[in-house]
C-alpha cells in the first residue's frame, strides 16, 4: 500500500527534531452545497531541525517513531 503525502504549514519548531504541521483540506458539505475548510495537526519527524515556522512542507506516512509521531517531513 502506498504512503499517504500531505502538504501542510509548520506551526511549532519548538521541539527537538520534531515539527508541527498543519494541514488543511476542502470540501462542498454535503447538504449545505459549502466549501468548508477543516485543518489537522499531525507532528512529523524533521531530523536536522532544518524547517521553521511557517514553511510549507510535505509530510509523508512511516513507522512510529514515538508516541505521537507517526510522519516525517520529506525534501520539496
Amino acid at each position: 500500500m502506498p504512503k499517504r503525502i500531505l502538504t501542510g504549514t509548520v506551526t511549532s519548531d519548538k521541539n527537538e527534531q520534531t515539527v508541527t504541521v498543519s494541514v488543511e483540506r476542502r470540501f462542498k458539505h454535503p447538504v449545505l452545497q459549502k466549501t468548508i475548510r477543516k485543518s489537522k495537526k499531525y507532528r512529523a519527524h524533521d531530523a536536522n531541525n532544518t524547517f521553521k515556522t511557517g514553511d510549507t512542507v510535505r509530510i509523508q506516512e512511516c513507522a512510529p517513531i514515538s508516541k505521537s509521531k507517526r510522519w516525517e517531513v520529506i525534501a520539496n
